[in-house]
């Protein structure tokens, strides 16, 4: 709640600002807050916030525009006719520590993985923006047989030859093929009734003529690209080959942190994780990751690219040789952030800001030093006294 967290499946169902229903606060003066959504709404950028006791706060919104991106995770959330809600929701805990929180459920669906390998990054996203596009068809028809993604998982040429090196795709029990260059992990979403057996039956009967269904929709999806044979998948209630499918994945990322560990420990000990949290439009995906590149292929860097491609996030990791590698990642990471609001993007997308210099200098690039004045005010509004998380969204 207090980044607003959000992760693969934000392409189905939001962040956790979709979710909340009521909170619970604990404000800088001690006293306890109630909210209910729909409860209290900005008028014009403002609102007014009373407290048990009657004292009210008037609180007047920063006036930046968001960008509009399914994940955002920059600071404080604002519109004309914000919900009060809204402003607490990702503020870091820098307004008010909450104490209780109200989610809206759902029952589960059953969950069917795949891990596909891809012949290049160009088929990999050809393949995403097919999958987005029926799942979105598939949302707004209520086909019982349509594709229902709820997140596709992208690692890229580098990330597959860590696995490689790691051995993790043998142990794991998912040899890929020579040609590999790009590995999809895609999230399918089944009627919850749907069994183990009833997705295997779909999934051998995806090529007859006349079958049809999610899977075998699915599945001709992947034929038409040549890609069928060489998917791995676990079917709902395959828990322990979805775990191996998972496992694959939190690979790369334990595979590019072991290595940072190693560097840390046996080159310099200033050496750090080095690594981008930021979201495009996903119609510029494709020429934002082109940037990623195109910045550390000309500090001459080693790195890895993984995430979530059906939103547009994805994170670019250094894989550092030295503590210089980490100064020109610092400055590429700075560098996308000029480039991704250019393209109508989020540079701050999951993780929040915290204290991390290079997050505040990205949010001071997204909305300027004025949008910034404007956050210390709504700060100084609810926390004049800045006892709540110091040093947090702001340097200390």
């Amino acid at each position: 709640m207090a980044t607003n967290a959000a992760g693969p499946a934000t392409f189905k169902h939001g962040t956790t600002r979709e979710w909340v229903e009521a909170l619970t606060l604990v404000l800088a003066d001690g006293s306890v807050l109630e909210i209910e959504r729909g409860a209290v709404r900005a008028d014009e950028g403002r609102f007014e916030i009373v407290s048990p006791d009657g004292t009210c706060t008037r609180v007047t919104l920063p006036s930046y525009k968001v960008p509009d991106v399914p994940k955002r995770s920059a600071g404080y959330d604002a519109a004309p006719d914000l919900d009060a809600i809204d402003l607490f929701i990702g503020s870091e805990g820098t307004l008010g520590i909450v104490t209780e929180i109200t989610f809206r459920v759902l029952a589960p669906p059953a969950r069917c993985l795949a891990l596909v390998p891809c012949r290049s990054e160009g088929t990999a996203l050809e393949l995403v923006s097919e999958l987005r596009e029926a799942a979105h068809r598939t949302w707004r028809t209520h086909d019982a047989n349509g594709i229902d993604v709820s997140a596709i998982e992208q690692m890229d040429r580098r990330s597959v030859s860590l696995l490689r090196e790691d051995g993790a795709d043998i142990r794991f029990g998912t040899p890929l093929p020579g040609w590999c260059d790009t590995l999809l992990l895609v999230h399918l979403d089944l009627d919850p009734s749907c069994t183990a057996a009833g997705a295997y039956e779909q999934l051998a009967s995806a090529l007859d003529p006349g079958s049809d269904g999610p899977l075998v929709r699915f599945c001709r999806a992947l034929e038409y690209r040549g890609l069928l044979d060489d998917t791995h998948v676990a079917a709902p209630g395959d828990r322990a080959r979805a775990d191996q499918l998972f496992a694959i994945r939190e690979a790369v990322p334990a595979a590019v942190n072991r290595r940072v560990g190693v560097a840390k420990s046996t080159v310099d000990e200033r050496i750090t994780k080095t690594a981008a949290d930021m979201i495009v439009p996903f119609a510029a995906f494709d020429e934002m990751l082109r940037r990623y590149r195109a910045r550390l292929d000309a500090r001459g860097l080693d790195y890895a690219i993984w995430g979530h491609s059906s939103d547009g996030n994805v994170h670019p990791n250094v894989i550092p040789r030295s503590y210089a590698d980490v100064e020109a990642g610092r400055a590429a990471i700075l560098e996308w952030g000029r480039d991704v609001a250019e393209l109508g993007g989020c540079p701050l997308a999951e993780h929040g800001v915290g204290r991390n210099p290079i997050k505040q200098a990205l949010l001071r690039q997204l909305y300027g030093e004025r949008g910034i004045e404007q956050m210390r005010a709504v700060k100084r509004a609810l926390d004049p006294q800045w006892k709540l998380s110091p040093g947090v969204i702001f340097p200390s």
